[in-house]
């Protein structure tokens, strides 16, 4: 409880994995990047049951995604999309080019 109540708190999930101490370059995409433990998934005994199964679907679509373009990559000048959400981080428009 806080003292006195009343309290408004508000997480900001879009400020997920930007702190540029644990993850450098916080704003730059990089799928090699070594990733620092983080609570996507929470911790201890409050820890997700199904973060098993959202792993295995998240390797088997991407897997699958570059077996099926190897040579996809972002459109050479496209400009990305951001989504406007103080909740959430992310893209609503990505474009790619599936060929070389």
């Amino acid at each position: 409880m806080i003292p006195g109540g009343g309290e408004t708190v508000m997480v900001a999930l879009s400020a997920a994995d930007r702190d540029p101490t644990p993850f450098p370059r916080p704003d730059t995409f990089d799928i090699r990047r070594p990733s620092p433990p983080h609570l996507a998934f929470g911790h201890g005994i409050h820890y997700c049951l199904g973060a098993p199964l959202a792993r295995l679907q998240a390797a088997t679509a991407l897997s699958s995604l570059f077996t099926r373009f190897p040579a996809l990559a972002l459109a050479p000048g496209a400009d990305r999309t951001w989504r406007r959400s103080l909740i959430t981080r992310g893209l609503t428009r990505l474009p790619v080019r599936v060929g070389g």
